[in-house]
């Protein structure tokens, strides 16, 4: 009998190596045209609303000086923290933003439909009043899928909706980076704090408002473990074990689709947050 060939595993890919982008070069490039659109990505952990609120308000601070627009502003690209009631577990931190205006968070009731052509539209809806009104958008989030609907122009509104749509054509990525080691500590920090906060209640919360279980499930992550632990399908130190691993794969995830999207030829800066 021949012996198995031996496959060794690879090593992880290397973490970018993180530039500096200012503010001040990111607001000229916008009022001189050749972007029109700033979006913050980055794995869940790196930092990114943190970086994108300190963004939009040096922003601020530059246009103090007499440029002639409204302010920067966010516009979300989670495709959980739409949902009204899904606050701990989708880690909306809205204390973060302080006096920066947010949209897209808290649309919809939890547990109602929502899918990518709703969120195009709606995206394209406050852009659209955001270039009108001279707010310079900044979109912030880790769904990919969300991101790319409405920053990549062979995206098309797969529905009957007869109303324009308006998308960027010119944006301009930036993407947070920390070590794995940092990443991995901030996500168990962070878990062990909203548990902390009381995330098991808000999820049973919810389902005692009539959010269906298999509803909860579907969204993931958090939903899904603690929701199966509310049912007694899971006790709490095997959920807690689980949750952990899904969210650590999840951010692995999400780096793989970012160095994905340099391989199609995106342009990412990577920054520290």
């Amino acid at each position: 009998m021949s012996a198995k060939s031996f496959i060794p595993i690879p090593p992880p890919a290397p973490i970018p190596e993180a530039g500096r982008v200012s503010a001040a070069e990111l607001l000229e490039k916008y009022l001189e045209g050749s972007i029109d659109l700033i979006c913050v990505m980055g794995p869940t952990a790196s930092g990114k609303t943190r970086y994108a609120v300190n963004l939009a308000r040096e922003i601020n601070r530059l246009l103090k000086s007499g440029k002639d627009a409204a302010g920067a502003e966010i516009i979300s690209a989670d495709s959980r923290q739409i949902y009204m009631g899904m606050d701990i577990g989708t880690g909306k931190d809205l204390c973060e933003y302080g006096e920066i205006p947010v949209h897209l968070v808290d649309i919809v009731p939890a547990g109602e439909r929502y899918n990518i052509c709703r969120y195009q539209r709606d995206f394209s809806r406050v852009y659209k009043d955001c270039r009108e009104r001279g707010a310079i958008p900044i979109l912030c989030g880790g769904s990919g899928l969300y991101i790319e609907a409405v920053t990549k122009p062979e995206y098309k509104l797969d529905d009957n909706n007869a109303v324009e749509l308006v998308f960027p054509r010119k944006t301009f990525y930036l993407a947070t980076t920390v070590d794995r080691e940092t990443r991995r500590a901030r996500i168990d920090k962070r878990l062990d704090e909203r548990f902390a906060e009381g995330m098991v209640e808000e999820v049973r919360g919810l389902i005692n408002r009539g959010v269906d279980p298999e509803v909860l499930i579907r969204y993931g992550l958090e939903y899904k473990f603690i929701t199966l632990h509310v049912l007694g399908q899971l006790d709490f130190p095997t959920m807690h074990r689980l949750l952990q691993t899904a969210i650590h794969q999840f951010a692995k995830r999400q780096m793989t689709w970012l160095r994905g999207m340099e391989k199609d030829g995106v342009e990412i800066h990577w920054v520290k947050p």
